[in-house]
């Protein structure tokens, strides 16, 4: 493995419980691939071996019409050479509807959770990697339209589950919602939309298990405005079984995020479940016990990559970190 830049601090990975050894293995490591404006949607493609994500927002327009103007870039990585030339990050989307969230479909496409703007309607888009063009999926739930979508997953049988919060009109770039801040079901095949779960102040990330039985939801309630944080509101992750037909059962708590709010959330092949929080990733284990965490301050998502699925990418707004782990993702 070649030399590797100087890690964030000595030892940047905290354990809680020694079953977080199985996590790391013998040698992880913490190291940054480049500096970019990373900030969400992480995707790492194999075939390509290249990292999607969507840019750190930066304001456009007047101030009465002002909205996060948002690109997708790619980065080209080049298997586990660590850092990286900042020359490898290109833009593939500019000025793409204020995305965040993404994930690959079944097809290879890239699935944008797009926020909208003041002029431009949120929907869920399929994007061609190889052309750039970028087509609706869906957007609106029974003739309304949609809030601004945060974070997306593809199941098993190829639907597509989103959440929908209503941070865009908190952030003052949305209208006022039509619709609850709610989880959605999008069936692939017949077209139609489900609300599967209601049950949040403002749904965030989501993963499911790695058999497809339980789907893990954020809810980041306790950020309201940008920047915010108000304790007394949610800031945790609820579990769901998931029933024949795309329905969900009544939810319990699977973790209390501290210090912060969950944003990203990810399950590795072991079924352990990851979530950002404000000073790094957590780690947990399929019952909700804390096994330790990557520190990282200011991690806002990560997706696992590389060629044998043990490295954790992280956007942290200004960079991508890359931790080197035992485990695999999912």
């Amino acid at each position: 493995m070649p030399a590797r830049a100087a890690a964030v601090r000595e030892d940047p990975f905290v354990r809680v419980d020694a079953a977080f050894d199985a996590v790391l293995g013998a040698a992880p490591e913490l190291v940054k691939v480049v500096d970019a404006d990373a900030h969400e949607g992480p995707v790492y493609v194999g075939e390509e071996d290249a990292l999607y994500f969507t840019s750190l927002p930066r304001e456009a327009g007047v101030p009465a019409s002002s909205f996060p103007l948002v690109d997708i870039r790619r980065l080209e990585l080049d298997g586990d050479r660590f850092p990286l030339e900042t020359e490898r990050v290109t833009t593939v989307r500019a000025g793409a509807n204020a995305a965040n969230g993404m994930t690959l479909d079944r097809d290879g496409s890239l699935l944008v959770c797009e926020q909208g703007t003041p002029a431009g309607q949120a929907r869920i888009s399929r994007l061609d990697l190889l052309t750039g063009a970028a087509e609706t999926v869906v957007d609106t739930w029974r003739g309304l339209p949609f809030n601004s979508p945060n974070d997306v997953v593809v199941a098993g049988d190829g639907s597509i589950w989103f959440t929908d919060p209503a941070y865009g009109h908190l952030q003052g770039f949305r209208p006022e919602p039509l619709a609850g801040d709610y989880v959605y079901r999008h069936d692939a095949d017949t077209g139609r939309t489900d609300v599967v779960a209601d049950a949040f102040e403002k749904p965030n990330g989501l993963a499911f298990a790695t058999d497809g039985n339980v789907l893990y939801v954020g809810d980041s309630g306790a950020n309201q405005e940008r920047g915010t944080f108000h304790p007394r509101l949610p800031h945790r992750i609820l579990a769901f079984d998931v029933l024949a037909g795309g329905r969900l059962s009544a939810p319990r708590l699977f973790a209390v995020i501290a210090p912060g709010f969950p944003d990203g959330i990810k399950v590795d092949a072991a079924g352990r479940v990851y979530a950002s929080s404000f000073s790094g990733v957590q780690v947990f284990d399929a019952a909700g016990e804390l096994l330790g965490e990557i520190h990282l301050p200011g991690a806002v998502n990560f997706a696992f990559g590389g060629a044998d699925r043990n490295v954790l990418f992280i956007t942290t707004d200004t960079a991508v970190w890359a931790a080197v782990l035992n485990a695999k993702g999912a």
